[in-house]
């Protein structure tokens, strides 16, 4: 695997890579887990990942290894393992969803071309790299990482476009 790095500006964003395939990979947390035995502590770890191509696919992955560069691996394997194809109207989504999992739950809602992605530090990447330029976000409950993706995720799996509804309804749209 051939991966071009691009270089973060200190403060900024944690390194994304971009693949042959056309995806782009974002490492939104490292969990450190310490395991204690005779001889001191024994560490291992945990990367959170989103996986997209910046065009309506969009995917989260949780990888644990005992080295940060295998557990970011196997994250992005599991992401791509998991990716779904976002329903999308224009730059934004087709209306209201909210999704949920565990304690979180995360409220999507479309905005006005120019808008931009109005979302939390953590969640931010799984719209951006989806492809959607135009988002409000809100999240309740619990703002854990890693439930507050997979809520996102519920919610984008829960969008549905006027053509795909009318198709399941058996009618036109005039």
């Amino acid at each position: 695997m051939a991966f071009s790095r691009q270089r973060r500006p200190r403060g900024g964003r944690r390194e994304q890579l971009k693949e042959e395939d056309g995806l782009e990979d974002n490492v939104v947390q490292i969990f450190r887990c310490a395991k204690v035995v005779k001889g001191g502590r024994r560490f291992s770890f945990s990367a959170l990942v989103v996986v997209g191509d910046r065009n309506g696919n969009v995917g989260v992955g949780y990888g644990k290894a005992n080295e940060v560069p295998l557990a970011v691996e196997k994250g992005i394997a599991d992401a791509k393992k998991n990716m779904i194809p976002l329903a999308m109207k224009g730059k934004t989504i087709p209306h209201k969803v909210v999704g949920r999992h565990g304690a979180s739950q995360v409220v999507l809602v479309p905005a006005s071309e120019g808008t931009g992605v109005i979302a939390g530090k953590k969640i931010r990447p799984l719209f951006e790299l989806g492809g959607i330029h135009d988002l409000l976000t809100k999240a309740y409950g619990s703002t854990s990482p890693k439930n507050l993706l997979k809520a996102g995720m519920d919610a984008l799996k829960k969008l549905r476009t006027a053509e795909t509804i009318a198709a399941l309804r058996g009618v036109d749209i005039a």
